[in-house]
């Protein structure tokens, strides 16, 4: 018997739901459970995480899962960790679905950072007013720098007063669109615009309105991660689960 755990919370994982049910695949979609709202699915779906590798690897085994996609955010870099290591112990078959990242074109300014700490180490000493476009989970090390006047923008409001002395926040869901967020940049008069390498079609119109308003970007490149078996499209995965025994 096969069964499908898929790793969501990306467009890319939603379009993968879709496929398993229109194809009438076992399949469970799971979401870490950080947003309030999340899209529904077209599959049952599970919130919320697993207790590390070893709860994961419990969970396969418990729901008889032979096939596990990790869709999930490209620096959701823990749970893709466990996922190896979950998988490993447990014996079942294990792909990432990954959007490539994007690519600075000849008239970007990006300033590549390989972490959350070089980023507010390269945001410059004068204030400044920065696009801070990474989410709520890594904000406090930005109050190191607390001369700057944040923007965020966050998919639902904040449940806690936020870390940083001077920040704006939108309330907003992707996809955004070139035009949109021009407009926003220029409404908060923005210096600098602060992103995580996510890739993907959904997030980038911010980089294309910075690169048109002349805006320098503080990239912050993809954590690291162990070699794994790495597609990079709906069709290819169900290719994958159709050759593996699905």
């Amino acid at each position: 018997m096969t069964r499908i755990l898929l790793l969501g919370g990306t467009t890319e994982a939603s379009a993968l739901a879709r496929t398993l049910a229109d194809a009438g695949m076992d399949a469970v979609f799971s979401y870490a459970g950080r947003t309030a709202k999340p899209v529904s699915q077209p599959l049952p779906t599970r919130l919320g995480g697993f207790g590390g590798p070893e709860g994961l690897a419990a969970y396969l085994k418990a729901e008889a899962i032979s096939h596990v996609v990790d869709a999930t955010h490209p620096f959701a870099a823990q749970m893709s960790r466990n996922a190896m290591q979950a998988c490993a112990a447990a014996g079942v078959a294990l792909c990432a679905l990954e959007r490539p990242p994007w690519q600075a074109g000849e008239v970007d300014s990006w300033i590549h950072v390989d972490s959350i700490d070089a980023a507010v180490a390269a945001l410059p000493d004068a204030a400044a007013r920065v696009f801070l476009a990474i989410g709520k989970q890594n904000l406090t090390q930005f109050g190191a720098k607390p001369q700057h006047h944040y923007l965020l923008r966050l998919v639902d409001a904040p449940d806690a007063p936020l870390p940083l002395p001077h920040t704006t926040v939108e309330i907003a869901r992707g996809p955004f669109d070139v035009a949109g967020d021009t407009a926003l940049m220029q409404r908060h008069d923005i210096t600098h615009v602060v992103a995580k390498n996510a890739g993907g079609i959904g997030a980038a119109a911010k980089l294309t309105a910075a690169r048109s308003l002349g805006l320098p970007v503080v990239m912050i490149d993809r954590p690291q991660l162990p070699q794994r078996h790495i597609l990079g499209s709906v069709a290819e995965v169900m290719a994958w689960l159709s050759h593996s025994g699905a």
